[in-house]
């Protein structure tokens, strides 16, 4: 993950899968399965776990991400998959496809100083009608009372955090964005904690064209 100057905020030096795959890996997996999904492409891969995940289940796999050293930890624990380095930001040519099932992006984009060139990126990428899941940490009315209540703001945007979260996306926030890039909204639901306390949530929408 870099900034919006190509600088490297928030590096990968081992393999251990994040925490979020534990609630996540699962849902996304059930979701490419329903779409019928082959190729997969998986936008700001990290180190490999979730490309990893889905390569073990059968999906042709390709993982991209800005991180070099995240790719190459990728690479090395993920030989089913292909990786490349190439980010958001940088031109979709450099992965060398255009036809894409679905373009997966897991707890990225609310890194993005700039959110519209992930689904940008990944319109350029997806075949004809080529679907989108993307998740992102949840806030709604519900959990951010919660939060208000408890005094959690200051833990939960974590300023002090390298690399951290830059952006907070409801679900209307998130569907504005895609929308405006030239995707439906199929669903939103979410994963991890509670119903309407989610730790994040999962969009799945569809290319338009």
């Amino acid at each position: 993950m870099s900034d919006s100057s190509g600088g490297v905020i928030y590096g990968w030096v081992d393999p251990v899968p994040p925490h979020s795959c534990a609630y996540l890996i699962g849902p996304v997996v059930r979701l490419c399965r329903q779409i019928g999904a082959r190729r997969v492409l998986d936008i700001g891969c990290g180190n490999g776990a979730l490309a990893a995940a889905l390569a073990d289940t059968g999906f042709e796999v390709t993982g991209c991400d800005d991180d070099r050293a995240g790719v190459e930890i990728a690479r090395r624990a993920a030989p089913a998959a292909r990786f490349e380095a190439v980010g958001v930001y940088d031109d979709p040519a450099g992965l060398g496809a255009t036809d894409f099932d679905v373009a997966v992006s897991t707890e990225v984009i609310e890194h993005l100083f700039r959110p519209s060139a992930l689904p940008r990126f990944a319109a350029a990428v997806l075949k004809p009608r080529g679907h989108l899941i993307l998740t992102t940490p949840y806030h709604g009315y519900l959990k951010n009372l919660a939060l208000s209540v408890l005094n959690g703001w200051d833990r939960h945007f974590s300023p002090l955090w390298d690399g951290g979260h830059i952006k907070f996306w409801s679900p209307a926030t998130i569907t504005q964005l895609l929308d405006g890039e030239g995707f439906d909204v199929v669903k939103v639901t979410g994963a991890g904690r509670l119903r309407w306390l989610w730790k994040s949530m999962i969009v799945l929408a569809r290319k338009r064209t």
